[in-house]
């Protein structure tokens, strides 16, 4: 396989000045001032800290070294390198647009798109946001959500993409009963060019759409009713030299398949590649890693692009690690599968078929006979902690994951979901289906640093990884691969062997990717420290000991002979003092009713169990707001609404105080009235 890598024998690496640096996603930097020979001199060259909780999941951009980045609520930020100062700051107060929305997952943004002095922002509202970058202010912006009401339940946290005078941005939200869809905005007016709908709508409403009257052939009953789902909410590839976008699609909504499409068919374009032409948005291929998807299995991680010599010929190949276990080499110009093979532990398939390019797929893992244990499980063996890949050593190195779920569907599951569906005015989490992880394997609960071979589908090395749930991946022309790590570490590993060569304790764990870049010349390195995302909604295998109000969330910059020091940060810990108050008298009736509703409300941000996992959101149980009912019920109406916690004015007094029970039970007697759904968000 060969990339030509760029920069002379003393690159610098240049600006970073797209999500995965170039139109190929690769996560390449050709910077080789820092190397495998020298990186034991990195040092801290900056630590700037954020006034705001939430965990950092953005790629930073940097350009004539400068540093745009976003925190987890979509604050903008720009920095200046080399005098170590914020330029400027931009909210877009998602709060205020829409208090209910920002409920929608523990509030995220992956970062910005930049285009001809412009930086563009998908707002977690569902706007997006066109920003001079010289100062910060507002040049235009626009609602993605035009035609979906005012109890849309769409939200954005992946990075826009911009190109030839073009931004584009998709949407999260399956889990909430949305349809998906990717749009296409002039850059300069904001104007929408083009949309791509990756579900169908109810029958009649796409007759002048093509891909999309296909795509209905493949369903059956009435799946609008819950939207469909595969939203593309990450996974964008711009292809210059055919002139294509690539869109990876997400899950299905509902989860059962027997719920929204009882007559079987595969479900298109449900965890799919789809390739679109720029221009117009007319469909061109899809690909379907999971045809009838029914595990949370999503096409969303990202894409690579490359050219390599297969079977004697040169071919132009799409590379992607999905949730699901396999990586997969596309041929880009046709969409054809040229080989798949298992980074792990996968047993829901036994193999992928060529020639038909499908699933050899176990009997029974759609749960239709009861529950069944898969590997991955919903978390997925990789997730949208993005993968880097070097033209260098021809691997790519991925964050790998592995955890089992556990799936059943049962009536009061359908009945859970129908009684969601009949007020459109509320928004729940509702999936049709109940699924639980649990350690089985000794692996189970375990990550790793993969380097894999793509052409041979194999493994070069491994580093195992004590935790889940870990950072991005960033390599160098230096042969360098940097990671994070959910412990707090930042490390540096040779490219070719795998060797540690360097580690930095962030006082926080990392989600974030790493990126490169030059400030006059000089090479630099840089992350966002900040645990958060989806660990928020797990189980304790994803607690690292992090806690909110007690580990900030940071910017950190490296360059070689760096001499800063970081902030004095207190070490992890996974200790809770519990909050009190003897004279409330624990409703167990309503506690047992409280957690149903507090799984489908606050379990996202607040953990399992009222126990947070990370620093994003507080534990409950420690929480002095959850021993006053009157005060409980206002922050639940809006009271804090400004600093992120979210509305939640639709549900009822009852309901409230079932959740104010709950919460009060589960810090007297852990567990007491039975576990609650994990639930695994974009």
């Amino acid at each position: 396989m060969a990339l030509a890598a760029c920069g002379g024998p003393r690159s610098d690496g240049g600006d970073w000045t797209s999500y995965g640096r170039s139109a190929d996603e690769s996560r390449f930097s050709p910077g080789n001032q820092i190397t495998s020979d020298n990186v034991d001199r990195l040092g801290l060259s900056w630590a700037f800290t954020l006034d705001e909780p939430g965990g950092l999941e953005a790629t930073p951009l940097a350009i004539d070294g400068i540093l745009y980045f976003t925190a987890a609520n979509g604050t903008v930020y720009a920095a200046d390198v080399l005098s170590r100062k914020i330029l400027w700051k931009y909210d877009p107060q998602s709060w205020k647009v829409s208090p209910r929305m920002i409920r929608g997952f523990e509030p995220v943004n992956r970062g910005l798109a930049y285009w001809q002095g412009k930086l563009f922002l998908g707002a977690f509202d569902g706007r997006l946001i066109a920003i001079d970058a010289r100062n910060g202010r507002e040049i235009w912006q626009t609602s993605t959500l035009d035609g979906d009401g005012p109890h849309s339940r769409k939200t954005i946290t992946g990075a826009p993409r911009a190109f030839n005078g073009k931004v584009v941005i998709g949407q999260g939200g399956a889990d909430w009963g949305t349809r998906g869809y990717l749009t296409a905005y002039d850059a300069n007016s904001g104007k929408k060019l083009w949309r791509f709908f990756t579900v169908p709508g109810r029958p009649g409403s796409d007759e002048n759409d093509p891909a999309m009257k296909m795509a209905a052939k493949s369903w059956s009953g009435e799946w609008w009713r819950w939207g469909g789902g595969g939203t593309p909410w990450n996974a964008i590839t711009y292809d210059p030299e055919l002139n294509r976008l690539y869109i990876g699609t997400g899950n299905a909504s509902v989860y059962d398949p027997r719920l929204r499409s009882p007559a079987g068919g595969d479900n298109l374009f449900l965890a799919s590649i789809v390739a679109v032409d720029v221009d117009t948005g007319r469909y061109i291929w899809h690909y379907q890693v999971n045809p009838r998807e029914a595990w949370d299995y999503k096409a969303t991680t990202d894409m690579t692009l490359a050219e390599a010599e297969i079977g004697g010929k040169r071919r132009k190949i799409l590379m992607q690690a999905p949730t699901n276990g396999f990586f997969y080499v596309l041929d880009r110009e046709t969409g054809r599968v040229i080989s798949a093979e298992k980074l792990g532990k996968v047993t829901w398939a036994d193999k992928i078929d060529l020639k038909t390019g499908r699933p050899v797929e176990r009997p029974g893992i759609r749960y239709e006979s009861g529950p069944v244990t898969i590997w991955p499980g919903t978390i997925g063996a990789h997730n949208w902690q993005a993968m880097a890949y070097s033209p260098q050593t021809k691997l790519v190195y991925i964050p790998y994951m592995q955890l089992p779920t556990t799936f059943t569907s049962t009536p009061e599951d359908a009945q859970a979901l129908a009684d969601l569906t009949l007020d459109k005015t509320k928004m729940r989490f509702g999936i049709g289906a109940t699924f639980r992880s649990a350690v089985i394997d000794k692996e189970d609960g375990k990550g790793a640093l993969l380097a894999w071979d793509p052409i041979g589908q194999k493994a070069a090395w491994r580093v195992p990884r004590k935790y889940l749930w870990n950072g991005g991946i960033l390599t160098t022309g230096g042969n360098l691969v940097f990671q994070g790590t959910a412990d707090g570490n930042f490390e540096a590993f040779s490219a070719d062997q795998g060797k540690l060569l360097w580690s930095f304790k962030a006082g926080n764990g990392i989600i974030a990717p790493p990126i490169s870049f030059a400030a006059r010349g000089k090479q630099y390195i840089a992350v966002l420290a900040g645990y958060g995302g989806a660990s928020a909604a797990g189980s304790k295998l994803f607690d690292t000991g992090w806690r909110y109000g007690i580990h900030p969330s940071r910017l950190l910059v490296f360059s070689l002979d760096g001499k800063e020091k970081l902030p004095q940060t207190q070490p992890p810990s996974v200790a809770v003092t519990i909050a009190d108050d003897p004279k409330i008298v624990i409703d167990q009736a309503a506690a047992k009713r409280g957690a149903k509703i507090y799984s489908q409300t606050c379990r996202i941000c607040h953990g399992a169990g009222a126990a947070a996992t990370g620093p994003t959101a507080p534990d409950l149980r420690a929480s002095g707001a959850t021993l006053d009912y009157a005060v409980f019920r206002d922050v639940l109406n809006g009271a804090l609404v400004e600093r992120q916690m979210p509305r939640f004015d639709d549900l009822s007094d009852d309901e409230m105080r079932s959740i104010f029970m709950y919460i009060r039970s589960e810090a007297r007697h852990p567990g007491s009235t039975g576990e609650v759904k994990q639930s695994n968000g974009s």
